[in-house]
């Protein structure tokens, strides 16, 4: 069993931020599917469909971003999944907007939810997608985060998540290092 998470911040009013770029993620990969996100359990909304005779979830926390590791514990403790087995999509400040980064494991590099994430797993050794947004000194890190995307950065943004269906059906067929290889 696969645990595939997108990182974001329930509410409507935090559609279309940089930080919610995970949920934007999740949602292609919903439509990619032909599945719906319509099932909640432990303040998460997800669902569940097997491929290549593999269960996959698909998942959304809906608590706040700083707080997602707390969803994501209870998935991976109820459903058993190992860590080696949980892939969480989500923005990154130290990457430029229009880039992307496959990572094995790493430092939560400041990132609240990832920080949240390895305090509740114990660990930082579960597979990312970290997803550039790039950083603008002139605004205040929260603000810029929650901030909507502009029309010239989704013109950047678009094309990865586009591109992150076929980055998942590869990591659910290939050994990780060979996606990395691809798409790195």
């Amino acid at each position: 069993m696969k645990l595939i998470v997108g990182l974001g911040n329930p509410g409507i009013e935090y559609e279309n931020t940089r930080h919610n770029i995970g949920f934007m993620c999740i949602n292609k990969l919903a439509q990619h599917f032909k599945v719906n996100l319509d099932l909640n359990k432990f303040d998460g909304k997800y669902t569940i469909f097997n491929y290549n005779d593999e269960k996959i979830i698909l998942l959304e926390p809906l608590k706040y971003m700083n707080l997602s590791g707390e969803v994501i514990k209870k998935f991976v403790s109820f459903y058993k999944i190992d860590i080696k087995d949980v892939l969480v999509i989500c923005d990154d400040l130290d990457t430029n907007i229009g880039t992307y980064r496959l990572r094995y494991k790493g430092s939560s590099g400041g990132h609240n939810g990832l920080k949240n994430i390895e305090l509740n797993l114990g660990s930082n050794e579960y597979k990312r997608i970290k997803i550039g947004i790039s950083n603008n000194k002139n605004i205040d890190t929260k603000d810029y985060v929650l901030g909507k995307f502009k029309k010239e950065e989704l013109e950047l943004i678009n094309p990865i998540i586009d591109k992150i269906p076929n980055i998942i059906e590869d990591y659910l067929k290939l050994p990780f290092d060979n996606v990395m290889n691809k798409y790195n």
